[in-house]
């Protein structure tokens, strides 16, 4: 079972919808994957899940089927993480749905960090319950791969969600707050590593700790304008700083030369602007690559449909072949 959290400190770089149209892809590709929410704003949850469902989930009272629901006893001082609601998706795919009220967890886990050097146990199980709550999930439904959706900062939820991942993929855009993102990104991953193989000496015995390795495999450059098949020069400006400032600032490598971004070994995909698109598979539920005429999708949208389904499968292949999983049928 592998973890991999899709994380950058800039909004809008396209990372919910990378987790949501890898997930499907991941599963067509016959694995079973659990989707984990642990974005305070829950756009994950409301892409995958109707407003039937949502209205369900979010009730005025106690949110018991959420994330939050599952940490709400260590939230509150009376106990530890409870049992891990999954919602099904599809065969082979489901969700532990996020939750608004995750944001109260915020100050739980900046007090629990300093306690861990003093073998506090209730701190431990604070920063440690992210990790543990989506491995009662992945185990729950035989998950292969654990998608890892969060907000765009630096707090102290996503270095809690950041330390149960196992790798690490960084979406950007094409622009300078995308490489200033990635400046403050790397520094951030390795204070937070070394923060944590710091404390973990102090860990209590019998209870499970994720090693917090957050190994960056690659970024993916989403919504890039496209103009006669390249991308247009304000685009292309900043696509090719990215190759330099992901090895200084991501992987703390000095280089002389990189190459172009397609190129770049550590490039998983440069993707397209599927606009119109893009709708259309909010509407129906489904991802980009799955809309068929009934949902709207005809004449030049079937192409751009068979495109997003190639560049989202070589994606797939890629990360797999980074994280070393397989088909269950290979």
């Amino acid at each position: 079972m592998k973890t991999l959290a899709f994380f950058n400190n800039k909004c809008g770089v396209g990372k919910t919808s990378l987790v949501y149209h890898l997930a499907w892809m991941f599963m067509e590709r016959g694995l079973n994957v659990l989707a984990v929410d642990l974005d305070p704003q829950a756009n994950l949850t409301a892409m995958f899940l109707d407003e039937e469902r949502l209205e369900r989930l979010w009730p005025d009272s106690d949110h018991p089927e959420t994330v939050y629901g599952a940490i709400q006893p260590i939230q509150d001082g009376t106990g530890d993480i409870g049992q891990a609601h999954l919602e099904r998706i599809a065969e082979g795919l489901h969700l532990i749905p996020g939750d608004l009220e995750l944001s109260r967890f915020e100050d739980k886990l900046s007090d629990a960090w300093p306690r861990c050097h003093d073998g506090d146990g209730a701190a431990f199980r604070a920063i440690s319950a992210f990790y543990r709550l989506a491995r009662k999930g992945g185990d729950q439904c035989m998950a292969d791969i654990i998608l890892i959706d969060v907000g765009p900062n630096l707090g102290a939820i996503n270095r809690a969600a950041l330390i149960a991942s196992d790798y690490v993929a960084v979406p950007l855009g094409a622009d300078l707050f995308s490489l200033q993102g990635l400046r403050n990104l790397g520094p951030t991953l390795r204070a937070w590593r070394k923060g944590w193989e710091a404390r973990l000496p102090s860990k209590p015995s019998g209870l499970d700790m994720p090693g917090g390795l957050m190994e960056p495999i690659g970024y993916i450059v989403s919504q890039h304008g496209v103009l006669e098949s390249r991308p247009v020069k304000s685009y292309q400006r900043w696509l090719n700083r990215i190759p330099l400032t992901y090895r200084e600032s991501v992987l703390g490598k000095k280089t002389a030369q990189t190459p172009k971004p397609e190129k770049d070994n550590y490039a998983l995909a440069l993707l397209k602007h599927y606009r119109s698109l893009i709708s259309m598979a909010m509407d129906a539920h489904k991802p980009i690559f799955a809309l068929k005429s009934a949902d709207g999708a005809i004449g030049s949208h079937i192409e751009a449909v068979h495109a997003c389904h190639e560049d989202f499968l070589n994606l797939a292949k890629k990360i797999a072949d980074r994280i070393n999983i397989a088909k269950r049928e290979e």
